[in-house]
Order: C-alpha cells, then structure tokens, then sequence
C-alpha cells in the first residue's frame, strides 16, 4: 500500500486501465483458441496470437506505470509488441482471404514475424539508454504501422460483412475501428501532448475489446453447439 500511496492519481488510473486491457485480450485469447481446435488451420492461429501479444504489451505498459517495477526499456517492448500484435492480426486476415493460399507461405510468414519480434525483444533488452527524441520517432512509426494495419483490417472485415444482416457479425469492422481511432488518438497525444486525446484513446480502446468481448461470449456458445 506505501507505493499506491507515493504514486498520483493519474498512475493508479493507467494501471487499471493497462490491466484491464491485458485481462480482456487474454479471455479473447481463450475464445480464439477454440477456432484453431475446430479447424485445425494454421491461417487462423494469428488471431489468438495477435490478441495475445496484444495482451502481452498492455502487461508491460502496467509494469511501466508501477514503482515496483524497474526496467528502462519497458516502453520500448510495449511498443514493439504491440505494433507485432497488430502486424499478425493483419496477417491473419489476409491469409483468410482464399482457402487457396498455400499453408507453407502462411507458415513462413508467421515464422518471419516471429523471429523478428524476437530480435527486437532481445536487441531492447541489451540495448543502452536511447535519447527520449529517439523513441518519439520511433513511437510514431509504430503507431502508424498499428494504424494502417488496423485500417486494413477494418475494410477488409467491412467487405466481409457486407449484405450480412447478422448484428454481431456487422460488429467485428466496429471493434477494430475502435482500436483504429485508439491508435490515431495515441499519434494526436505525442505530437499535441492533448490529454483529451490521450484518455479518448484509452477509452476507445477499451471500448473496442469490450465490442470483441461481447461479441466472443454470444457467438463461441453457438459454435460450440455446431461443434
């Protein structure tokens, strides 16, 4: 309880809020899990993995804000991770485009992705200190290629869901537009340094994992009946 007290309200706040994102993104791991043991396609192992490093980042984001916990390049694995989480989900649908698309690609990209995450994992680890301007650049760049994958998977579950008059269905391109505006609002913070874009961001994102909640908790007890 003494390191609750020494810490400001704002910190207190954005543990709960990085907690409670990593907890919605590792039940949405255990919902997505049961897609890859129905079907036993590899296409669709991004999904449970992109939610779960999503989760992963949102973990580290937590231990960054907390006193007890003491690692410089804490925001550098947030940023990293999460920016691969978004990369796999892309993926992920992409590959789902065609049952045509030859496993061994899939494979090898989900491999790739992978090996680089890892690399970038162990360079932030044996990296020195690098100068706050630094990671701005790379901060930026990061939520961009967040951005843009959101972008594209939001048009790409639009498409899907066109001409469909299932109310859940037409909610997925809802919940990763949500996360999209999340990532725009993190990009007008570091730039603007607006704290109305800073706390909208946060509440759209959780707004959007709330969307994919829902959604897994109405739409999995069906398929466990089809199953």
């Amino acid at each position: 309880m003494k390191y609750l007290r020494r810490m400001p309200l704002y910190g207190i706040e954005r543990i709960t809020i990085e907690v409670v994102s990593a907890i919605a993104c590792f039940i949405l791991v255990r919902f997505l899990m049961r897609i890859y043991r129905l079907t036993r396609e590899t296409r669709y192992l991004g999904l449970p993995l992109g939610f779960g490093f999503l989760g992963v980042s949102y973990a580290f984001s937590a231990f960054s804000y907390s006193p007890l916990f003491d690692f410089p390049n804490s925001g550098w694995m947030q940023l990293f991770v999460r920016a691969f989480a978004f990369l796999f989900l892309a993926a992920t649908y992409y590959f789902s485009k065609s049952k045509k698309t030859p496993k061994r690609l899939w494979n090898t990209t989900l491999g790739v992705l992978t090996v680089a995450l890892t690399t970038l994992i162990l360079l932030t680890i044996i990296s020195p200190q690098i100068s706050r301007s630094d990671y701005v650049i790379y901060y930026i760049f990061a939520r961009v290629v967040s951005l843009m994958c959101l972008c594209y998977i939001s048009i790409h579950a639009l498409k899907s869901t066109a001409g469909q008059s299932d109310p859940l269905t037409i909610a997925v391109p809802f919940g990763y537009i949500l996360l999209a505006i999340s990532q725009y609002s993190s990009l007008i913070w570091v730039v603007e340094a607006s704290y109305l874009a800073l706390f909208g961001g946060l509440a759209f994102r959780l707004a959007g994992l709330a969307v994919f909640i829902f959604l897994s908790y109405r739409t999995f007890p069906r398929i466990d009946k089809r199953g």
